[in-house]
C-alpha cells in the first residue's frame, strides 16, 4: 500500500491516481520495465544537498542529473548528491530509495526537470519497490508546486 501520509494528501486533494504493482525493482529502467510504463514517464526522485540543506531533484528515469545544471537551476552555490545514510530516516514508512516525490511532506524543497511535464501522466514510487503511484503531472504540479528547470542529461554508457 501507498505511504500513507501521500495517499492521506490525494485523497483528501480529490486527485485521480492509480496502484500499479510491480515485482521488485531497484533502479527507474528496471522500474519502467517491471510496470510497462516507459522509462521516461517514471519520475524519479533524486536526493541532493543544497548548501547542506536536502532537497529533492525529480527527473524522467530515462535520465541523470547534471550537477552543474542543477546549481544553474537552483542559483545554490554548493550542490552534491546525498548519501543514502543522510537521508534514509527522513522518509518513514518508505523503503530506503522509494520516496515519492513528495518533498511538502517532509519539509523540503522540490525541483522538477520541466521535461516531466511532456507527459500527460507521470509515475513514481509509492515507498516501495514494487509499487507505484500514476497521475497527471498537472495533480503533481498543482500539489507539490517544485521549483521547474532544466538540470537532466542523457546517461553516457
Amino acid at each position: 500500500m501507498p505511504v500513507k501520509k501521500l495517499k492521506d494528501l490525494l485523497d483528501a486533494g480529490g486527485i485521480r491516481y492509480m496502484t500499479v504493482t510491480h515485482s521488485t525493482a531497484y533502479t527507474s529502467q528496471e522500474i519502467a520495465a517491471s510496470a510497462h510504463i516507459p522509462g521516461k514517464e517514471i519520475a524519479k526522485t533524486v536526493m541532493v544537498k543544497l548548501n547542506g540543506k536536502m532537497a529533492m531533484a525529480v527527473l524522467p528515469g530515462s535520465l541523470k542529473v547534471d550537477l552543474d545544471l542543477l546549481k544553474a537551476a537552483t542559483g545554490e552555490s554548493v550542490i552534491e548528491l546525498a548519501g543514502e545514510q543522510e537521508f534514509k530516516d527522513l522518509f518513514p514508512g518508505c523503503e530506503i530509495g522509494a520516496m515519492p516525490p513528495f518533498g511538502n511532506l517532509y519539509g523540503m524543497e522540490v525541483f522538477a526537470d520541466d521535461r516531466l511535464a511532456e507527459d500527460e501522466e507521470i509515475a513514481f514510487s509509492a515507498g516501495s519497490h514494487h509499487e507505484l503511484i500514476k497521475l497527471s503531472y498537472k495533480d503533481f504540479e498543482k500539489l507539490v508546486k517544485p521549483k521547474l528547470g532544466r538540470f537532466a542529461v542523457k546517461p553516457t554508457r
